[in-house]
């Protein structure tokens, strides 16, 4: 019998097979091949090898919200599929089973993600389940881990570290987001850097004064590309200023870590 992974019990068992076969009659082949290119699919591209069936978000959703209360089991099955939106459903059906956890589904549910990153290998599946359960575990918690993942090796992981501080910033907490940004400012990954640049625009958002004392310390340090995206809200002149002074990227790295065969 597969782990409860929600404080409530389905109404019905859910397999993971029957799941499968309910988001491939939402699949459209015709988005398959742009599809690909946006998630970077080529050789020696971030997301080399991922497969794709053309479900589109709201589909996936809601296949989410008709099979609520699938268990730990089927949710592994799906996050070790090779196919894309497999893995986005089962952290959408995940992020759906934390937030109606007790405490001790909660801590289930957060080491069972912190154990399969190497499933979480594109950008979309980290923002959506991030922020929620690494984030949510955390927040009345030591932050320590978020500074591990932070200095990993893994693209994936580095980016867990960043987003999952959004969930911080909605709470009016900034001093995780900026310490994990300055240890990713030399990152040589774009994904890093659009990701630091936009959790940095979130503190903007909620306080625009400490936001740019940041800045003013660290723009001539950040890639132009986490400095743009920082600064995305702020005025023209104010934007072009700051611009002046970031500094160009380093060459980027081309490919992350294993192939999707050896990822976990």
């Amino acid at each position: 019998m597969n782990q409860a992974v929600s404080s409530r019990r389905p109404t019905a068992a859910v397999k993971a097979l029957d799941i499968k076969r309910r988001l491939r009659t939402r699949a459209d082949a015709r988005r398959v091949p742009v599809l690909r290119s946006f998630f970077k699919t080529g050789p020696g591209e971030y997301g080399e090898g991922d497969e794709f069936i053309g479900v589109t978000v709201p589909a996936l959703r809601e296949t989410c919200r008709e099979c609520r209360g699938a268990g730990l089991g089927e949710i592994r099955v799906l996050l070790g599929s090779p196919v894309h939106e497999d893995r986005l459903l089962a952290l959408l059906l995940l992020v759906d089973a934390f937030i109606r956890a007790d405490r001790d589904g909660r801590r289930s549910i957060y080491e069972f993600y912190l154990s399969k990153t190497g499933r979480i290998n594109n950008w979309d599946l980290v923002d959506c389940s991030a922020p929620a359960i690494v984030g949510g575990w955390l927040y009345d918690r030591s932050r320590a881990r978020l500074r591990g993942l932070a200095k990993s090796p893994s693209l994936w992981e580095r980016r867990i570290a960043i987003v999952a501080t959004a969930y911080f910033i909605r709470r009016g907490e900034f001093d995780d987001t900026l310490a994990i940004a300055r240890l990713l400012l030399h990152d040589r990954h774009d994904l890093i850097h659009k990701a630091v640049g936009w959790m940095l625009r979130e503190v903007g958002k909620k306080d625009g004064a400490l936001a740019r004392r940041f800045l003013d310390a660290h723009a001539s340090d950040m890639p132009r590309t986490m400095l743009r995206y920082a600064i995305e809200r702020f005025p023209p002149a104010e934007r072009q200023a700051y611009m002046r002074i970031g500094r160009e990227p380093v060459t980027r790295v081309r490919r992350d870590g294993p192939g999707p065969a050896a990822r976990r």
